[in-house]
């Protein structure tokens, strides 16, 4: 079940956010001065197959990969970056989704299922 972070650290000249996770899952939602959602990023399938599908208001959405910085041999471990990828399975990320979030705040889940039906 995902839960909160709290006081989750906040990026100057970034909109608020709040960090929500668990072993498989995590959310980071982005609101705006008068708490309305901005954006989101779900990143799934953690830690051995990890994706995020991210949606911000003024880009819409983008899926990509998290690229760990493991498996380059004769170097240390690099800083995870995410990279394109572009195939995913919408109803299998929902389903995921709807379990892990049922103890969230139904503001937040229901914005982000609303969302995770007009992915294109």
């Amino acid at each position: 079940m995902l839960r909160e972070i709290k006081d989750t650290r906040q990026i100057q000249g970034e909109t608020p956010r709040r960090w929500f996770t668990d072993k498989a899952m995590d959310l980071i939602v982005w609101f705006d001065d008068n708490d309305a959602i901005t954006g989101f990023q779900l990143c799934y399938d953690k830690p051995f197959a990890e994706h995020a599908l991210t949606w911000r208001q003024d880009a819409g959405f983008l899926h990509n990969r998290v690229d760990d910085g493991e498996g380059k041999p004769g170097s240390h471990k690099g800083t995870p970056i995410l990279v394109p990828d572009g195939q995913f399975n919408l109803a299998e990320i929902r389903e995921k989704f709807s379990r892990a979030a049922q103890l969230l705040d139904g503001g937040i889940v229901e914005f982000i299922l609303h969302k995770l039906q007009d992915v294109r």
